[in-house]
């Protein structure tokens, strides 16, 4: 099957040198396969999102060189799909209201220390489910699906075989906010299965999402996609790039650089090439190679 790749940046500010580095791989991926790279607008936080960061990206990957194929998805002009495929969620039955806040939630445990995750304790189930319903509140609620006690194993591209299991590494996680908004994890699967995207490739830590998002796929009788994950750039200090760094965003990366040093830098970063030269994304698709790019984290 033809591969179809995407990049789903979300217009929160200005893309970063770790953005870039997720989209370059990410073209590189689809494009040395002969395959289609799609641009999709993750603008479903109405509260974060701008059109105009959203159209300043999309600059930026042209500039750069990173061209897409077709007309951009916008995820804020999806309500209506979400909404249909999480009717079907309800009614298997598997979702229910839950009026916990983050407040409740580290007050029961503490976060995992890698990723400040914590694994949702059942608070708010139903009878069905759970006897204990003393947690029940009234208020606004965001909507939870269920999830079995049940081992999700895939084969990622990069870091391989990852055995993760959904109630004890995941526990029921939200596909609708308290506010109205759709949560990442329904409203990905969805944009990627109905855009015929097959191949993902973003950065490691959204590597526990993909147990989630085989369980939604399956639950909706979509095809997973394959997932590659890729390591993160990083400071000195060991925290990865944010758009906090202004230092490393594109505004004022590219009025010291040009796209091809850029480009340059990020293939050299990523194995592809032996010195940081300048380079297109066209020129470095005969030397692209997983097993060139490090799985540890990448310092710039």
């Amino acid at each position: 099957m033809p591969i179809t790749g995407r990049f789903a940046p979300s217009p929160t500010g200005r893309m970063h040198l770790g953005n870039v580095f997720g989209a370059l791989l990410s073209w590189l991926s689809a494009k040395s396969q002969g395959g289609r790279w799609l641009l999709r607008i993750e603008d479903i936080d109405p509260q974060r999102s701008r059109r105009d960061y959203a159209l300043q990206l999309m600059d930026d990957l042209a500039w750069l060189g990173l061209t897409w194929d077709g007309e951009p998805v916008w995820q804020s002009e999806r309500s209506d799909l979400y909404e249909h495929y999480c009717n079907i969620l309800q009614e298997k039955e598997l979702t229910y209201p839950c009026y916990c806040t983050r407040a409740d939630l580290l007050a029961t445990q503490a976060p995992h220390e890698s990723d400040g995750r914590v694994v949702y304790p059942g608070t708010c189930r139903p009878n069905k489910f759970r006897a204990d319903t003393s947690g029940l509140r009234q208020g606004p609620s965001s909507t939870r699906l269920i999830v079995p006690d049940r081992n999700i194993t895939f084969t990622d591209g990069h870091y391989g075989l990852q055995c993760i299991n959904l109630a004890r590494h995941v526990g029921d996680f939200i596909i609708r906010r308290k506010d109205g908004a759709w949560a990442y994890q329904l409203a990905v699967v969805v944009d990627d299965a109905l855009t015929g995207v097959n191949e993902v490739v973003r950065g490691r830590d959204l590597l526990l999402s993909v147990p989630q998002q085989i369980y939604i796929a399956q639950l909706l009788n979509f095809t997973p996609p394959h997932y590659i994950h890729f390591p993160l750039l990083t400071g000195h200090d060991g925290q990865r790039l944010s758009k906090r760094d202004r230092s490393m965003d594109m505004g004022e990366l590219r009025q010291h650089s040009s796209a091809a040093q850029i480009v340059g830098r990020l293939a050299f970063l990523a194995g592809i090439q032996p010195e940081p030269q300048p380079a297109t994304p066209a020129e470095l698709l005969k030397a692209f190679d997983w097993n060139s790019v490090p799985q540890h984290d990448i310092i710039v």
